[in-house]
C-alpha cells in the first residue's frame, strides 16, 4: 500500500470552470459538489459550511481572490485593485476564528500588489501554490507526529481534520494515515462532535473510505473510552494556535484534554505554520465564532428542545498550552510547548 491508498478525498479543487467544493453539508448521505464562479458564492460556502476546516477555508478563499480579482479586472481594468478591496472584506469577514483564512489572503494581497497588469494567471498560480503547500506539508506532519507514537495503539480524535479539512491528507487524520501505513495506529475513535456532527459525517466516512478501522462514539462517552485503556494518544487539529501554544479548536477540545491528562493519556496537536498567530497573545485574545442556537435546539427541521428554550452555542473552545504534550507542524514538533518554544519555532528554517 502507499499513500495514495489512504487518501483519496478532495474538498477543494479548481478547473476552467471555476472552483468545485464537495459540498459537506450532506455528506455522509449524498456526494454532491458545488462549482462556484463568483467571489459572493465563495464567501457564502466558506460562512454556511459548505467547505470547513481552517486549511481548507483559507484554500478556498484563495481561489476566491482569483474569481474576485477576475470579475474586478473585467470590469474595471484602471481601478480593479481598489474595487477588489470590498471582496478580500467580504472574505475575511466570512469565519473570524480560523487564522489560515486571514492568512492566505495576506498571501493574495501580496500578489495582487505586486501586479499591474491583468491578475487572473499571477493570483492562480498563487492559489494553487497555497493548495500544494498544504498538501505537502500535511503529509510532513503526518511523519513527525507518528514518530510521536512509539507502539502499535488505539487513538480518539475529534471533529475533522483530514482531506475534507484541508488540501489533501489531512492534518490530525494525516498523522492517523501516515500511523496506520506504518503500523503504529491499528484502531480510531471518532467523537461525534455535536452540534454538526463533523466526526460522525466526515470523519468516519472519510476514514471508511480509506479503509481504515474507525468506531464512532457519543462526544460524552470520550473520558469512558480513555479509563479502558484503548487509546494512547487525543490527536485533534487546530484553528489557531496563540503565541503561548494555547490551541483554539472545535468545540469539545478543550474537555478532552481535560479528561487526557487525568487518564495518562497524551494530547497531540497538528497544524501547520499557517494556523500559528503570533499576533494573538494567548487563548483569551482569540475570537470566539458563535453560531445560531438553532444548531442545538433542532435536528434538521424537527425542534428538539421546548419552544422558548434557548442555547449557547460557541462554536471553538480554547485547550491552554499545559494541557498539550505536543504541537506537530511542517517545522517541526514543539514538546510542552510554551512562547518561547513557538516563537523559535516560527523562527526557525523548515525541517
Amino acid at each position: 500500500m502507499t499513500i495514495h491508498d489512504y487518501d483519496s478525498v478532495r474538498a477543494v479543487s479548481w478547473s476552467d470552470e471555476g472552483l468545485t467544493l464537495l459540498d459537506q453539508r450532506f455528506l455522509p448521505a449524498k456526494v454532491e459538489t458545488q462549482t462556484i464562479q463568483d467571489v459572493i458564492g465563495v464567501a457564502r460556502a466558506i460562512r454556511e459550511m459548505v467547505v470547513r476546516g481552517a486549511p481548507a477555508i483559507g484554500i478556498t478563499a484563495a481561489y476566491g481572490v482569483v474569481l474576485a480579482a477576475r470579475d474586478r479586472y473585467a470590469a474595471a481594468p484602471e481601478t480593479w485593485k481598489e474595487a477588489l478591496e470590498e471582496d478580500l472584506e467580504l472574505l475575511a469577514a466570512a469565519r473570524p476564528t480560523a487564522v489560515n483564512l486571514a492568512w492566505a489572503l495576506r498571501r493574495m494581497r501580496a500578489r495582487i500588489e505586486a501586479t499591474d497588469s491583468d491578475p487572473v494567471r499571477y493570483l492562480l498560480d498563487e492559489a494553487y501554490r497555497i493548495h500544494q503547500e498544504d498538501i505537502v506539508a500535511n503529509r510532513q506532519m503526518g511523519r513527525l507526529g507518528t514518530s510521536l507514537i512509539t507502539q502499535p495503539c488505539g487513538v480518539l480524535t475529534h471533529c475533522n481534520t483530514g482531506s475534507l479539512a484541508t488540501g489533501g491528507y489531512g492534518t490530525a487524520l494525516g498523522v492517523i494515515r501516515y500511523g496506520f501505513e506504518t503500523g503504529k495506529i491499528h484502531h480510531v475513535y471518532a467523537d461525534e462532535t455535536r452540534p454538526w456532527l463533523q466526526g460522525a459525517r466526515l470523519t468516519a466516512w472519510e476514514l471508511f473510505q480509506d479503509k481504515i478501522p474507525v468506531s464512532l462514539i457519543a462526544d460524552s462517552a470520550a473520558s469512558y473510552v480513555m479509563k479502558q485503556g484503548t487509546v494512547e494518544w487525543v490527536i485533534v487539529g487546530a484553528d489557531r494556535v496563540a503565541a503561548n501554544g494555547d490551541i483554539a479548536n472545535k468545540i469539545g477540545t478543550y474537555n478532552l484534554a481535560v479528561a487526557a491528562r487525568f487518564h495518562g493519556v497524551r494530547f497531540m496537536v497538528v497544524a501547520p505554520t499557517s494556523t500559528v498567530d503570533l499576533e494573538s497573545d494567548d487563548g483569551e485574545s482569540i475570537p470566539i465564532e458563535m453560531r445560531s442556537p438553532d444548531e442545538l435546539l433542532t435536528l434538521g427541521s424537527e425542534r428538539l428542545a421546548a419552544e422558548g428554550v434557548d442555547a449557547w452555542n460557541p462554536v471553538f473552545d480554547v485547550t491552554p498550552a499545559e494541557l498539550v504534550d505536543a504541537i506537530v507542524t511542517e517545522k517541526g514538533i514543539v514538546l510542552g510547548p510554551n512562547r518561547d518554544e513557538i516563537a523559535a519555532l516560527m523562527n526557525s528554517g523548515a525541517s
